[in-house]
Formats: structure tokens, C-alpha cells, sequence
């Protein structure tokens, strides 16, 4: 009777109705588990491109360098783009470029190479005349490395363009181009803004997220100006870090200056994994947004790794919640939902403990008083039957999240359920000695009679434990009622009519239920005391 054989089956069934639950806002679960961890999330790493930003690229404007036309930026930044990539920054050169009426049907595209993350440009080799040339347009300090012709002038006016549209949000990418027969001797054409604007629903959910206790986190491969500006625009704080700068440190300076900060910028994509584990590392509990390949290593490593909805496979296969629709607000119901599922975990948890205390404590006494067991074998299968099958009705109660991220205390969980197992407990002995006292029962009876009065204190104490306040100030869920009820008279109409165990009077009966009710009425009020006190 003291075993949880219901645990497995109640977990899993509180866990699936969460994931029901998440998948009606907009979030497919991948792994059951992450249901409940989400409930104790307290830092929250979000991606900025895709995740706090559209996605939506768009070049803002064309600025030639060296005597160049804005027409020549946009030939050559077009000439390197590749539509059927579906490469955003591609796909936004190539829309600007036909707005703006270039033309550039005399040149072929002979060869391209996409963007890579570790040379931060994009190539090409463009053929017209009967002559070639290499075209590049990337990170403006990468191309500007490459190129020939950038005196210490060149250089001052760039970095001061590029860190005026920084202020403004906008990252900024330079175009250049080979000149003679060389095709490595790359000179410098001009630069193109992009802008991608933050979400609409962004700000009110990192306001939501910090209502909840989470404290939000940017992490984005952009210049610092950048990330200063969409972070402020999104009030998540202008707290940005490169993560350069502290690689040099130890271990725990590390952790203590990335648990202060509010995001990264200029970091490269395996930078997120390394972010994820060392925020791990100081105890905290990581939800992790991403969309690409390369942040599946840190969708995988949180606690709660979240696939937007235009993420590739991979990233898709590595997260444990899989967003189903643009926009990122479901992440907060994602949470909501999750705390809710705790709850009723919680609940579940402390009226096994207080029920396992009482069964154990009652037994025990019971045999050194009366030198006899007080329970069948057949009593206490009833007794498990009865209770499981209730306690299983907690998947759909209704519970109210906590405004703070959850966790497990054993010690603080084990002494909520002590209190209301020790009246209990006294309620039990003092019907025992009132039925051999005054209502002479046999011994056959006496089972029957503690068999139910454990069913029935275990019915109630569900009703009063599942609110963490006082009990009326929530009504259980439907199911939870309907069965607490048809457990109730089911039983009495067990005792009363002898079914498969010994019939008791039914004034004994409802006497034994009397004083269950009495007693759970008693222990609502140091219940409200001790879970205030522990903070469940």
C-alpha cells in the first residue's frame, strides 16, 4: 500500500494534457519530459534573428564607396545572390535590386558560393564580355580585409556609416568586386544596410516573461550596437557582452558576468551551446530559442529548446517544443501551461506522502495496540484501486500557476505532507477506539471500517491539497469532483451492503465519514499555514 504504483501512469498521463494543452496554443511536443521542466525555467536565451526579429530582411538603402553608383552596389550585391537559395540576405538584395530598376541580364552567374558562418561572405564568379570577375559581399570588416584599395580614410568612413545604421538596428553588409585579370585583387564598392524590425508581440512577451520570474537573454551574431538597439527596443536591457571578451576568464568570473548581463552579440553559433551549458553550470534552468542547424547543439542541451516555426529539420529534430505557427508568444503560455502541469504534479506528490505516512504510522500502531493487522490484503487492494484512480483525475484539474519558476524540494514537500498526515492519523485512532468502544464491532468489521475511513480521509485530503490556499477558494476540475463523489458513495455502499468484505452498520459507516469531513475541515487551516511557509 505504501508503493506508488501509480506514479508512472500519473505522470505521463499530467504531462500528456499538458502537451495536449501546448499543442492547441501552437506547440508540438517532442520530448513529455519537457513539459514539466519548463515549469522551472528561470533564464530564457532567445535567438534575435527569427525569434525577436521577423526574419524579414530588407535592404534599406545602397551606399557606393570610391566613386562608384548605387546601381553598381546593387549590380554586384545581386550578381552575388542566388534566389533558389531561399537565403534571406540573398532574397532581400535581389527584391531591393528590381525595385530600385537595375539591370543586369548581360552578366552570367558562372559559379556561387554560399554564405559561410566562418568566412561571414557570400561569392560568386560573374562572366560578361568574355570576361570574368569575382564578385563578394558579406561582414563589412571581413570584405574589407580582402580588399586592395582600403586606405585608413576608407576604413574611418565606413566603421563611422556602418555604426551610424547600427544605432539604428540595421545590420550592415559591404559589396565588392575584382578588378583586372586577378580576381583576389577586390576592391571595394559600397555597403547596404538591412533592417529586420522586432515582432510585434516581442515586447509584451519579454514583459510577460519577467512578470513570471524568467529573466530574458538575446543572443545574436550582430554588432554590439545592433543588439543594443533591439534589445532596448524590446526592453530586455542594454546589458550586451561580447562573448570575446570573456573567454580569457575563469570559470566563475564567466558565470558571474554572463548571469548579470542581457544577452551576447558577435558570437558565433557554437557560441550558443557554450552559453547554454556555463548558465547550467550555476544551477539555472535554460529555455533556448533557435531556428538553424547550427543551434541545434544548444536546442538540445537546454532544459526547454524551442524550434520557431520556420526552423529547419534539424533544428526541429534537436528541440523538445516545436512552434507550429509565426510568433513567439505561445513560448509564455508554453511556461504557463507548464507550471500548471506542476501543479498538479505537486499535488499529487504531497497526498501520496501524507496518504503513504498515514497507511505506514496506522498500521504500525495498530499492530503494537491491537496485536493484529488492520487491513486485508483484499482491504488494501481496494484501498490502492480507489485512490489511484482519483489521483489520476489530477491531470485535468484546475490549478492556477505560480508567479515564480518551480522546483523540487523534497525536504519542504516531505514536511507539508507530515501535518495533515498526523490528524489524520488521530482521526483514524479515534474511530477505531469508538467502534471497539461503543459500537462493539468484530474484528472482520473493524478491517471494513478502517479500510474506509482511509478511502474516505484520502478523498478529501485531495480536495483540500490540490489549493494551496484555503480549499474553497478554487473549485476542483469536473472530473476530479465526479469521481471524489462516486468514490464516496461507492464505498459506503460497499460497508453497508458487505460487498466482497465484511457489512457494517450504515450509522458506523457515515460516522466514519463524518468524522473525515470534520477533520479535513481542521487541517485546511495549518495546511495554509505550512504551504504559505514552504512556499509551495
Amino acid at each position: 500500500g505504501a508503493i506508488p504504483v501509480a506514479l508512472p501512469a500519473v505522470l505521463t498521463i499530467v504531462q500528456s494534457v499538458g502537451a495536449m494543452d501546448l499543442a492547441k496554443k501552437g506547440a508540438l511536443v517532442t520530448r513529455l519530459d519537457s513539459v514539466e521542466d519548463a515549469a522551472s525555467i528561470d533564464i530564457i536565451c532567445f535567438d534575435k534573428t527569427g525569434t525577436i526579429t521577423q526574419n524579414k530582411l530588407s535592404v534599406v538603402d545602397s551606399i557606393p564607396l570610391s566613386g562608384n553608383k548605387k546601381e553598381d552596389v546593387l549590380r554586384i550585391a545581386s550578381l552575388t545572390s542566388h534566389k533558389e537559395g531561399m537565403d534571406l540576405i540573398d532574397l532581400a538584395v535581389i527584391e531591393y535590386a528590381q525595385k530600385s530598376g537595375v539591370s543586369f541580364n548581360e552578366y552570367k552567374q558562372v559559379s556561387y558560393t554560399p554564405f559561410d558562418p566562418s568566412t561571414k561572405r557570400t561569392e560568386a564568379i560573374i562572366e560578361t564580355g568574355g570576361k570574368r570577375f569575382k564578385a563578394v559581399k558579406g561582414a563589412a570588416q571581413m570584405i574589407m580585409s580582402l580588399c586592395h584599395d582600403v586606405d585608413k580614410g576608407t576604413i574611418d568612413e565606413v566603421n563611422k556609416t556602418i555604426s551610424g545604421f547600427s544605432k539604428k538596428g540595421y545590420r550592415t553588409i559591404a559589396v565588392a568586386k575584382s578588378d583586372g585579370d586577378d580576381l583576389n585583387n577586390l576592391r571595394l564598392i559600397g555597403l547596404l544596410p538591412l533592417a529586420d524590425p522586432p515582432r510585434p508581440d516581442s515586447k509584451s512577451m519579454i514583459d510577460q516573461a519577467r512578470k513570471l520570474g524568467i529573466k530574458p537573454m538575446m543572443l545574436t551574431g550582430d554588432s554590439i550596437d545592433i543588439a543594443k538597439e533591439i534589445s532596448n527596443q524590446i526592453g530586455i536591457g542594454n546589458n550586451i557582452i561580447r562573448i570575446a571578451d570573456i573567454k580569457d576568464l575563469s570559470a566563475d568570473q564567466q558565470l558571474k558576468i554572463v548571469s548579470e548581463c542581457d544577452g551576447f552579440a558577435e558570437i558565433y553559433p557554437e557560441d550558443k551551446y557554450k552559453i547554454v551549458k556555463l548558465l547550467q553550470s550555476g544551477g539555472h534552468i535554460i529555455g533556448m530559442t533557435g531556428d538553424g542547424v547550427n543551434d541545434a547543439p544548444a536546442l538540445k542541451q537546454a532544459e526547454m529548446g524551442i524550434a520557431v516555426s520556420n526552423s529547419t529539420d534539424v533544428a526541429k529534430a534537436a528541440a523538445s517544443v516545436v512552434l507550429t505557427e509565426p510568433g513567439v508568444g505561445v513560448i509564455i503560455d508554453a511556461v504557463t501551461i507548464s507550471r500548471q502541469t506542476y501543479q498538479r504534479m505537486l499535488t499529487w506528490v504531497i497526498n501520496k506522502v501524507a496518504k503513504v505516512i498515514e497507511f505506514v504510522v496506522l498500521l504500525t500502531i495498530g499492530f503494537f495496540w491491537l496485536h493484529n493487522l488492520l487491513l486485508s490484503l483484499l482491504g488494501v487492494s481496494l484501498l490502492v484501486v480507489a485512490n489511484d484512480f482519483v489521483t489520476m483525475t489530477l491531470a485535468t484539474d484546475n490549478v492556477k500557476q505560480t508567479s515564480n519558476p518551480n522546483k523540487w524540494n523534497v525536504k519542504n514537500n516531505i514536511l507539508a505532507s507530515l501535518i495533515p498526515a498526523l490528524f489524520y492519523i488521530l482521526d483514524d485512532a479515534l474511530v477505531i477506539l469508538i467502534a471497539i468502544n461503543y459500537f462493539h464491532v468484530q474484528w472482520n468489521e473493524l478491517t471494513t471500517l478502517v479500510m474506509l475511513t482511509l478511502i474516505f480521509n484520502s478523498q478529501l485530503r485531495v480536495l483540500i491539497i490540490r489549493e494551496r490556499r484555503h480549499f474553497w477558494s478554487s473549485l476542483p476540475g469536473k472530473g476530479l469532483i465526479i469521481s471524489s463523489t462516486i468514490t464516496i458513495v461507492g464505498f459506503v455502499l460497499v460497508g453497508v451492503f458487505g460487498i466482497l468484505v465484511p457489512p457494517l452498520n450504515l450509522f458506523i459507516v457515515l460516522t466514519s465519514l463524518g468524522f473525515s469531513v470534520l477533520f479535513t475541515l481542521i487541517i485546511d487551516f495549518p495546511k495554509y499555514y505550512l504551504f504559505k511557509k514552504f512556499g509551495l
